[in-house]
């Protein structure tokens, strides 16, 4: 599944302009590309696309290029991105993050 299946194009394109310069913002994100407003069903259906192990958890090394699972033009994210983005969404410490955890950092 690709996420232009999921999510419209033009929306993931202006998000990843929005933070082609700027620090990147999971929650801010989510919303520009029209998250928010998809069901749990959905979201679901977009972390699996995102967990690219199939582990049924988002680990640190595929968040780093997070932004590339949207789009090709996406650019990795920094260290300090990829550490900002697992401690806002990693609730129980465990070091990645699961879909309860995903669901709960894009509908907040």
């Amino acid at each position: 599944m690709l996420m232009t299946d999921l999510l419209k194009a033009e929306e993931i394109k202006k998000a990843l302009e929005v933070f082609a310069g700027e620090t990147f913002d999971p929650k801010k994100f989510f919303e520009i590309v029209g998250m928010k407003a998809m069901t749990a069903e959905d979201v679901k259906k977009v972390f699996q696309v995102l967990d690219v192990d199939g582990s049924g958890f988002i680990e640190e090394e595929e968040l780093k290029f997070v932004l590339k699972r949207f789009s090709q033009e996406g650019r990795d994210l920094t260290d300090s991105e990829t550490s900002a983005f697992l401690k806002a969404a990693d609730k129980d410490g465990d070091g990645k993050i699961g879909i309860d955890e995903f669901e709960v950092l894009v509908h907040e």
